[in-house]
């Protein structure tokens, strides 16, 4: 086991410069795939540390090593942010309109640069740390498909991230062995029809109606067609047509997601989504597209690695710290890691006493001790990992 009073020890003192950048990241958020101004404030401090970052060639995301030889773990930190105004009144507040840190990622990535620096004071880790700083998790399919077809993840035999509970007290962490997120999935149905008067709609296609009738038989036909005991969410938020009181359009587009709990369940569901939209649409007469974009599979925790890895976290903040997960219908790309790599996601408490926020609220902050909890486990989880038997 690693020095776990050593760990404490330097997180508590890189702490207040991680929540410092924190904030500044906060100050500037960027979307997926423009975070060019996180990445260089990354690898600015990255580089403070003596640690040579090799930033994506298109200046978004960066990946950086501390240490030498095998074995090599990873550590990942998302560092996009959402297009959403943010309603917080602080010091930190988003200064880019219309684009906010809801999510975490702000912490996510000072977290990352905190562990980076603990771990940098110490002589010999045992093997190697690869911190990935990845752009555009908040996007379909997400920027951990860019990155692990560049190869990022070759050669870890091991990978952990955090992403932020603002459900979960500061201090206590929160772990799953299995999945621990959903699949969420995109949908666009575009229905079409020859249009008409609304006097005659015996002449026509009512597409209105059809568009209904896809709205409530969709989701219940597809809840029908597989196992009751994997739930599924197929949920519209959308739908657009028709201007006038007196005219059936010709077009009406209806978008919504599809969230499954079940990876197999996941691989099967754009043939099956589009097998019931033909059944519903076509004997009323209409025609229709499905554009059917598929995300992230479910994240799905390796039992030895959060075996590690609660080993280091209750050595460094005891038993009671650690708390036992539920499964969410979120979806998160840290998935496509663990395609090839065990890993897990832990959960971090954010929660703050004065307010009651979800993630991808406009009102979303967190308790900043929860930074050098990160920090501290984080650091103590990577190097339970590097130690363990091989």
């Amino acid at each position: 086991m690693p020095d776990l009073d050593a760990v404490a020890a330097a997180a508590a003192q890189v702490a207040p410069g991680a929540i410092e950048l924190r904030r500044d990241l906060h100050r500037h958020p960027e979307v997926g795939w423009t975070e060019r101004r996180t990445t260089y404030e990354i690898a600015r401090h990255l580089k403070a540390l003596g640690v040579i970052p090799r930033v994506r060639p298109d200046g978004t995301g960066l990946v950086a090593e501390i240490g030498a030889g095998e074995p090599i773990v990873g550590f990942r930190a998302d560092i996009d942010a959402l297009p959403l105004h943010e309603a917080n009144d602080v010091p930190y507040r988003s200064q880019n309109e219309g684009v906010m840190h809801a999510c975490g990622h702000d912490v996510h990535a000072a977290i990352g640069v905190g562990i980076a620096s603990v771990l940098s004071t110490m002589d010999d880790l045992g093997g190697t740390v690869r911190f990935i700083f990845q752009p555009a998790e908040e996007l379909l399919p997400g920027g951990a498909v860019t990155l692990t077809d560049e190869g990022v993840h070759r050669d870890l035999s091991a990978i952990i991230a955090y992403h932020v509970d603002p459900s979960l007290e500061p201090g206590r962490l929160g772990l799953r062995v299995g999945a621990i997120t959903s699949a969420s999935d995109r949908m666009v149905v575009r229905l079409h029809g020859p249009g008409g008067h609304t006097s005659r709609p015996h002449q026509t296609v009512d597409l209105v109606h059809v568009a209904a009738r896809v709205v409530i038989d969709l989701p219940a036909r597809l809840r029908a067609a597989i196992d009751p005991r994997h739930a599924i969410v197929p949920v519209f938020g959308s739908i657009a047509g028709g201007r006038a009181a007196n005219v059936i359009p010709t077009d009406v587009e209806l978008v919504g997601t599809i969230r499954s709990l079940d990876t197999e369940l996941w691989r099967r569901l754009p043939k099956l989504t589009e097998r019931l939209c033909a059944d519903i649409v076509t004997p009323l007469g209409a025609t229709f597209e499905l554009d059917y974009q598929q995300g992230s599979p479910p994240v799905v925790n390796d039992a030895a690695v959060v075996d590690a890895i609660t080993d280091a976290a209750t050595g460094l903040l005891g038993a009671d710290a650690i708390h036992e997960t539920h499964q969410s219908l979120g979806s998160e790309d840290f998935s496509w890691y663990l395609e090839s790599v065990p890993g897990a996601m832990i959960r971090l408490g954010v929660a703050r006493a004065d307010r009651t926020v979800d993630l991808h609220s406009a009102s979303f902050d967190i308790d900043e001790s929860a930074v050098e909890t990160g920090i501290a486990a984080g650091a103590a989880a990577l190097l339970r990992l590097l130690d363990r038997p091989r």
